[in-house]
């Protein structure tokens, strides 16, 4: 079966993270699905983003993780990323980095508050924190463990997954997602933004509190939604 432009997206989309500044070495990955042929593509383990091509990237099984396409080892987070495909159905891509900022949060087991209108325009409130995982998670089933965590800190809140599309893994790093393999790559740009405007708000005024509701609904609500008004008709 053919899978070019699915591992051609994909291969673009882990090159635009470094060139985004999201990543150093090779310390993050983006994956995309095709939910009609339950196919997962993402990137091979430690391979240099500048000599990545598109032919490299691993094609799996969403079902069981088997690789289909691909001759290299898939991404050490791939179970992370089938976790969560699984878990939650409309997104089509997902991107994990350890960006500075937003890793930074993570690593202090904090929560990215929603301070302004430029995270309530992507976030619908707060990015949340996943508890700290149980060293018996940790010593087996890893990076699958890492996926639940994150997929039981959204049902266990009644977290919208479509509208918070990201979150940080208690002293790990961001994952962050979206409708499209494009759309988590801007979900994770400004995942990193908002997380560094946080710090220094909170720098100039530590008692600085979340945007008032009424502003979160109408900047988040103004771009998502059947009642969206921000852009241009298709």
């Amino acid at each position: 079966m053919n899978y070019n432009a699915l591992r051609a997206d994909v291969c673009a989309a882990n090159q635009q993270i470094v060139n985004e500044g999201l990543v150093l070495l090779t310390w993050g990955n983006v994956s995309g699905v095709d939910p009609d042929r339950r196919v997962m593509a993402i990137k091979p383990s430690g391979v240099d983003y500048r000599k990545l091509t598109p032919d490299e990237i691993v094609v799996l099984s969403l079902e069981d993780g088997s690789v289909l396409e691909g001759t290299l080892n898939p991404s050490s987070d791939a179970p992370t990323h089938l976790v969560l495909y699984r878990a939650f159905p409309e997104i089509r891509g997902i991107v994990h980095t350890h960006s500075s900022n937003a890793t930074s949060w993570a690593q202090a087991g904090a929560s990215v508050p929603c301070l302004g209108t430029t995270h309530a325009d992507h976030f619908y409130g707060e990015i949340p924190v996943t508890r700290p995982m149980t060293q018996g998670e940790i010593r087996e089933d890893y990076e699958a463990n890492t996926g639940h965590v994150i997929v039981e800190r959204f049902r266990t809140a009644g977290i919208d997954p479509n509208t918070i599309p990201g979150v940080l893994v208690h002293g790990h790093g961001p994952f962050t997602w979206g409708p499209s393999i494009a759309r988590a790559v801007e979900n994770s740009v400004v995942l990193e933004e908002v997380a560094g405007t946080a710090i220094k708000s909170r720098t100039i005024n530590p008692a600085v509190v979340p945007l008032d509701q009424t502003l979160l609904d109408k900047h988040f609500l103004r771009k998502h939604g059947p009642g969206a008004y921000y852009g241009q008709d298709a």
